[in-house]
């Protein structure tokens, strides 16, 4: 019988400490949320290895040391309105529900959404919302948002994401380049978005976030 509450103790003690994320509130939501329970079964006694874990075809939930940082990164506060894209399960949300005030969590994969709207609702969480819907598309509907984090990898930013942040919002992403990438923090600046970079990682691409093909005749 696996312990689960010990393996999520580990996680954060052996896993997100060490990347040097000490923020009280990502800890505390970190240990809080039971990882496993957003997992499809089979996948649940791996729930807190450190690496990514696969949750459909090209979609993963996103490696514990990898989200953390994203999270350090966004700092996400008490009355931020934060947009989750690709919330898989809901994990994530769940996450960002006990940091925020509210989160819309935004799921392409019909099976999925359905999933993380029952996980979230069996786990309490009220203030997390599931859409479903394109994930490049974002949900204009309900912004715009202080924060949006992108769960997956990118080469670029679709326009309609970048329309629904706040002017002065932050948004993190995995930018894919060759065979790695980066994690960069944007902020939401008059001429567009201010990028920099904060980790190297990497993710599977998402629909809709490709750069598109030139062709030369």
């Amino acid at each position: 019988m696996i312990d689960f509450a010990a393996a999520r103790e580990a996680m954060v003690d052996c896993q997100v400490r060490p990347s040097d994320v000490t923020r009280y509130p990502i800890i505390e939501a970190m240990l809080a949320v039971p990882r496993e329970e957003f997992l499809p079964e089979a996948l649940r006694p791996v729930a807190y290895l450190g690496e990514h874990m696969p949750i459909a075809p090209g979609r993963v939930l996103l490696d514990p040391r990898v989200f953390a940082k994203m999270l350090d990164a966004l700092n996400v506060g008490g009355s931020d309105l934060v947009l989750d894209i690709g919330c898989g399960y809901g994990y994530s949300s769940a996450v960002l529900a006990r940091m925020a005030e509210a989160v819309i969590a935004l799921e392409e994969i019909e099976d999925l959404a359905g999933r993380a709207e029952t996980l979230l609702s069996a786990h309490s969480v009220d203030n997390a919302i599931v859409e479903n819907g394109p994930l490049a598309a974002g949900v204009p509907g309900q912004g715009p948002y202080d924060a949006i984090i992108v769960e997956g990898g990118i080469e670029v930013l679709p326009e309609a994401i970048t329309d629904q942040l706040k002017m002065g919002g932050r948004i993190v992403a995995i930018f894919l380049e060759g065979r790695g990438g980066q994690a960069r923090l944007g902020i939401k600046m008059a001429h567009g978005i201010a990028w920099r970079r904060v980790f190297d990682a990497s993710a599977p691409k998402l629909i809709g976030f490709e750069t598109a093909k030139t062709f030369v005749f």
